[in-house]
């Protein structure tokens, strides 16, 4: 069986970005993350932030492409 991680990031310089906006999501949310390793975080936690960063993305895209800043 082939192992396919499908959680990584297409354009590395971005990491750092996605990071910064990983940890201003959860301080929006109350949610405290800590450096590094999270396993602790409730899967509950995890999805708020997850659902709330999508979001986002995809609120700065449809902005971008109907030309509004």
């Amino acid at each position: 069986m082939s192992t396919n991680n499908s959680n990584r990031i297409n354009v590395p310089e971005a990491r750092q970005a996605m990071e910064n906006m990983k940890q201003e999501v959860a301080n929006e949310l109350g949610i405290t993350l800590n450096k590094g390793y999270n396993g602790n975080l409730a899967s509950k936690d995890a999805g708020h932030i997850g659902g709330n960063m999508v979001k986002k993305m995809i609120e700065a895209q449809e902005r971008s492409m109907s030309g509004n800043r």
